[in-house]
Order: structure tokens, then C-alpha cells, then sequence
């Protein structure tokens, strides 16, 4: 009689346990984030101001409690050389290659900080010869980026976009394997109407 019990029991335990299995809460994916074009001016040695097209994408949570934390992960881009920036930079000064890293702000609309920094993005080393038309380098998060995370706000919606600057501590390559450093300092360009810097979807806050 003892041992039917205590079978019974156990059998009692598996079945309250696959209820609960049953009942739980499905774990929330994860959900891409990106902004569309957003052209920055940006100081090119020996030819000043140019504009540079960059683009951005992230992955972070599809909804945050309010008082939850948002921490973009994933990050990746691109940024866009024009065809005559390609033409300057590359072909006229017999350069084959770049890399570096880049720092980004970032603003928060209902979060804590209203903007940040994002650290040490790379651009990993892309050497491929010249090809007239526009160029385009890509860039990516890695093990020494430095993000940062930000606070929900209120219940309602929060929104992370790029900010007004972006600086990129590159090195170019010339065809005969030497690499000179290059630093571009660019403030997001003015227009009329301004442009949008956010990423798309907003983040539901509950």
C-alpha cells in the first residue's frame, strides 16, 4: 500500500509539473532594429567637408518593463563613399584598403540617459581594389565594443536613434601594404526637414 502512494505521488509531481511546462510564459525573442540612410558631414583630409551615408542595425528587446533595460547588441552597418570620396580617397591616392574603429552617440527618447556613447565598433580590415560607382565599408560590434544600456521610461513607447556625431579613427592602406591613420569627424548633416535618426521599430514599454 506504501509503495502505491508513494507512486502515486510521483506520478502526481510529473503531471503538476508538465501543467506548469504547459502554462509558463514563452521566453520573448529578440527583435532588429534599424535606421534608414542618415548622411553625416565629415572632415576628409586635404578635401574638407564630405558627406558620408551610414546606416545601422541592432537587436534588443521587442517590449521592456518600464524600468527595464534596453542594451542594443549586435550592432552592425555600414558606411558609404560616395562615388567621388571613392574616386579621391582611393583611386587618386593609389589606396586599396581601410580599417579601424568608430564611436557613435546614441539618443534615447523616454530613457534614462537621453544619449550615450557606443566605443570601439569595428571596421574590420577590407582591402579590394577600385571600382568606380560608390564604395561601401562595413562595420560591426565586437568583443571590445563598449555599449551602453539605457532605461525604460514610462509605460508607452521608448526609441533609440543615432546621434549628431560620429567619429571613425581609421588607418587607409596604400597598394604597397603600408597604412596611414586617418581620423573623420562628422556631425550628422543639416536639412529640411531634419533627418530621421531613429530606429525602427519604437520599443514597447509596458
Amino acid at each position: 500500500m506504501g509503495r502505491q502512494v508513494r507512486r502515486a505521488g510521483a506520478v502526481s509531481a510529473v503531471v503538476f509539473g508538465a501543467v506548469s511546462l504547459l502554462t509558463a510564459a514563452p521566453a520573448m525573442a529578440d527583435t532588429s532594429f534599424a535606421t534608414g540612410t542618415v548622411t553625416y558631414m565629415c572632415s576628409f583630409p586635404s578635401i574638407g567637408q564630405q558627406p558620408l551615408d551610414v546606416r545601422m542595425t541592432f537587436t534588443g528587446p521587442a517590449s521592456v518593463p518600464a524600468g527595464g533595460a534596453i542594451t542594443p547588441g549586435g550592432i552592425a552597418g555600414s558606411l558609404v563613399f560616395n562615388a567621388t570620396l571613392n574616386a579621391v580617397t582611393f583611386y587618386a591616392s593609389n589606396r586599396d584598403g581601410i580599417r579601424g574603429t568608430i564611436t557613435t552617440s546614441l539618443t534615447g527618447t523616454n530613457t534614462t540617459p537621453a544619449s550615450a556613447e557606443v566605443t570601439r565598433l569595428r571596421i574590420p580590415e577590407q582591402i579590394a581594389p577600385y571600382v568606380q560607382g560608390p564604395r561601401t565599408v562595413l562595420f560591426e560590434q565586437d568583443t571590445s565594443t563598449v555599449v551602453p544600456t539605457f532605461g525604460a521610461g514610462t509605460p508607452g513607447q521608448a526609441a533609440i536613434g543615432l546621434g549628431t556625431t560620429f567619429r571613425i579613427d581609421g588607418a587607409l592602406r596604400q597598394k604597397d601594404g603600408t597604412w596611414s591613420p586617418w581620423i573623420f569627424n562628422c556631425t550628422v548633416k543639416n536639412t529640411n526637414p531634419a533627418q530621421n535618426r531613429a530606429f525602427s521599430p519604437a520599443i514597447p514599454i509596458t
